[in-house]
């Protein structure tokens, strides 16, 4: 039987990826549609993609499923391929990469979950199917120009912070589960004027356009592929971008560069930065925005407290590591949370 799990170390793993010569293409794409048998759909599909080498990460539900993946370009269209086998899969839009090296992960993991978006939606009468329609790149920039069209952002207040379209509104919770109720409650004035939603890839907003209209919202559209297929779309049809700033993404790279402007700010020293990074401190980890000087000042670290722990030995660091839930902290999530400047 196929081993269906990884036992190699995470940084043991990194460092082959880092030393493969063939080019990787990083991808995204999900799909919306019932799944009988999440966990046997889940094992055939780590047979296969682990077979062409893919690495990322993957969700599988009931609902659906939700990939961020990187494969070897020679095996691109294998995967397109097998994906394509997949009935509901068939045609499935597949979102490449903006700005690209290929180093965005180092290892296979497919999960099963409740659901590919925690939405917390417990109505059964809340359907999928009836969801809003879809807007490319040249009629999102059209309704656009309608002073009543309203854009709304899904993402968090990290995303947001380093890169948005002109004009778009925030929904300032610490969750896709509180943001549907308070993005509803905060348009209520608003049910019948057009309104679109955006996300990073698409899946937040497709799923927050069908709450819209459960509802009782009346013209509900959904950023097609989100804001990565819209800078794609835009670069090949030669279109005005409107969006400023950096696309955060959930892999290696924290971002993708959209437009040049850098709209954020260093969140130690205030100076304008959008480079997202992990503390240096394994123990603490935390997600925040740093600009080069303060890098080279703070060593990589959120503050002078995490810069004094990276020179403690390695056995020490280990021992407050040790408990720690990492991956789960980040900085300023919600822009409802008061911010204190990070360093000292």
């Amino acid at each position: 039987m196929a081993l269906l799990h990884n036992r190699v170390s995470n940084e043991e793993l990194k460092k082959r990826m880092y030393a493969e010569t063939t080019p990787r293409t990083t991808i995204s794409f999900y799909q919306y549609f019932p799944i009988a048998d999440p966990k046997v759909f889940r094992d055939e599909l780590y047979t296969a993609l682990d077979q062409l080498k893919v690495f990322g990460r993957i969700y599988v539900a009931h609902e659906g499923i939700n990939a961020q993946i990187s494969v070897p370009q020679p095996s691109f269209e294998a995967l397109k391929t097998y994906l394509y086998s997949i009935e509901p899969l068939n045609g499935l839009r597949l979102n490449v990469a903006v700005d690209d090296d290929g180093k965005s992960f180092w290892v296979l993991k497919i999960k099963v979950r409740e659901k590919i978006v925690a939405d917390g939606i417990d109505d059964p009468s809340f359907n999928m199917e009836n969801r809003g329609k879809y807007v490319d790149a040249e009629t999102f920039n059209k309704l656009t120009e309608n002073p009543d069209t309203i854009v709304v952002d899904m993402r968090n207040h990290y995303e947001y912070e380093v890169g948005h379209f002109e004009g778009a509104i925030e929904v300032p919770s610490d969750t896709f589960r509180e943001q549907l109720p308070m993005a509803a409650d905060m348009l209520k004035d608003a049910r019948d004027k057009p309104i679109i939603m955006y996300c990073t890839g698409g899946i937040r907003c497709e799923k927050a356009s069908a709450y819209m209209l459960h509802q009782g919202f009346t013209q509900v559209y959904h950023l097609e592929g989100g804001i990565i297929y819209y800078a794609n779309n835009v670069k090949d049809k030669g279109l005005a971008n409107k969006f400023r700033g950096k696309n955060f993404v959930f892999d290696d790279r924290l971002g993708e560069r959209i437009s040049n402007e850098i709209i954020a700010q260093c969140h130690q020293c205030g100076k304008p930065a959008d480079t997202h990074v992990n503390c240096a401190n394994e123990a603490c980890h935390l997600l925040f925005i740093q600009c080069d000087e303060c890098k080279e000042k703070y060593e990589g670290c959120c503050s002078t407290n995490c810069q004094e722990v990276i020179h403690l030995p390695e056995e020490v660091q280990a021992e407050l590591r040790k408990g720690v839930q990492k991956d789960t902290r980040h900085f300023n999530k919600s822009k409802s949370r008061l911010r204190p400047r990070l360093g000292e």
